[in-house]
């Protein structure tokens, strides 16, 4: 029986892959949860998850944490500024640990986008290939939770605010990406493949604000800025460097067609279709209302 990793397992997308896993029936102790701070960790270890420390950013703990598992997760890091630097660690320490095979979550068109957000993507990819490893990409779109995470204050304003213009991006669900991991972590024939990975549904920013309108109840207009003053708005909001000028500038890859794709892949890795955009609002809007 594999036993199958999963870095940054209590974070947003890392958790919800293991859940994925243990909803596919993989055997909860064969299933390894890799974490900065284990105790963060215990609702999976109760569950019988097998929880290991494991820092992006301390290659020793690495090598301790992948010791004897066949498949991971490589979880992308969320830390824009040592990216590269920690998923480099991650590669090195599966190659010595001897991991069998790795799933890598990049960004949707790695090959061919000009965000700035791609280039952490990118450069891990190319380590990838170089590391002798087996692998698959997971290039994932946009989540669809992006923005529900901004709802009460859309809400508030009454304004989506972005910099696309009429441009189309297909945000799935985060769980949508989950599963496909999970599909991925526990069946064959995925070495070497590069999944494009979006929803169904191809949007502008201003069908979302309808669409937010239409589930709340609240008016919501879609409000369009040049790329520049979106950047000021996002860092006088509070938002840390240097994502402000990377949001911005990911709007401006949508307004390119950067976050849409034809593939189908995503749909088809996880036998059904994507969660409807209206259907991950309805659920953030639920959860606000039940916060209140």
């Amino acid at each position: 029986m594999s036993t199958i990793a999963v870095t940054g397992a209590t974070g947003q997308l890392g958790h919800l892959a293991v859940e994925a896993l243990l909803d596919r029936g993989v055997e909860p102790s064969t299933i390894v949860a890799v974490v900065r701070t284990p105790a963060k960790a215990s609702d999976l270890a109760a569950r019988g998850v097998d929880v290991r420390e494991g820092d992006y950013a301390r290659p020793d703990t690495l090598v301790t944490a992948l010791r004897g598992v066949d498949r991971l997760l490589l979880v992308s890091s969320s830390d824009p500024g040592h990216r590269f630097d920690h998923h480099a660690n991650v590669i090195a320490a599966a190659a010595e640990a001897g991991v069998g095979f790795v799933a890598y979550t990049s960004i949707l068109s790695a090959g061919d986008t000009k965000m700035l957000l791609a280039a952490d993507h990118i450069a891990t990819e190319d380590a990838l290939r170089a590391s002798g490893l087996r692998y698959a990409l997971l290039r994932n779109g946009w989540y669809t939770e992006n923005y529900t995470a901004q709802l009460a204050t859309i809400l508030e304003h009454g304004a989506l605010l972005g910099s696309a213009q009429d441009g189309r991006v297909a945000p799935a669900a985060r769980r949508d990406f989950a599963e496909a991991a999970a599909v991925v972590l526990t069946t064959d024939g995925h070495d070497g493949q590069a999944y494009e990975l979006a929803g169904d549904e191809a949007i502008t920013l201003t069908e979302l604000a309808a669409i937010i309108t239409d589930v709340t109840g609240q008016d919501v207009a879609y409000r369009d800025l040049p790329a520049a003053d979106y950047e000021q708005v996002l860092a006088g909001a509070g938002v840390p460097a240097p994502m402000p000028a990377i949001l911005a500038d990911s709007d401006v890859g949508i307004l390119r067609g950067e976050l849409v794709t034809d593939s189908g892949d995503l749909a088809r890795l996880i036998g059904h279709p994507t969660t409807p955009v209206a259907d991950t609002v309805r659920e953030a809007a639920a959860a606000l209302s039940a916060a209140a």
